[in-house]
């Protein structure tokens, strides 16, 4: 099967040796997304839900130059800073996923690679 990488176009992917996504056959597998712009600046701050939102959005973008959609999104896993604020994170996850609902996990971990950051969600889709 044809593999296919998506790339951001940021440095780190060539240092670290990864790809925005991965496409082989019908599946998509989407890296670990934070909630940067191009500029690297983190977008929602503080808010749990705007940070989740944000990067739903960038997940939704790379998956559509893959030639899916958040439709075909069967799992999702989600990294936050503070399980504590999982109502916030959950609430824009469901905002998203309500109808789709795929399967998903939301781990705590002690920190993500750049401070500000309080979520890291990565995803798998089957298309058709």
């Amino acid at each position: 099967m044809e593999r296919v990488l998506y790339s951001s176009g940021t440095q780190w992917e060539k240092i670290v040796g990864y790809s925005r996504a991965v496409k082989v056959g019908n599946v998509v597998e989407v890296t670990g997304t934070v909630a940067v712009d191009e500029n690297n600046n983190v977008v929602g701050g503080n808010s749990a839900y705007e940070q989740t939102r944000f990067v739903i959005q960038k997940i939704e973008s790379v998956l559509e130059k893959a030639g899916a959609s958040l439709k075909d999104v069967v799992r999702t896993r989600m990294f936050v800073t503070d399980i504590s604020r999982w109502e916030e994170y959950g609430k824009a996850h469901g905002e998203f996923f309500k109808d789709i609902r795929p399967c998903s996990t939301m781990i705590e971990v002690s920190k993500l690679i750049a401070p500000g950051y309080l979520i890291e969600i990565e995803v798998s889709a089957i298309v058709g």
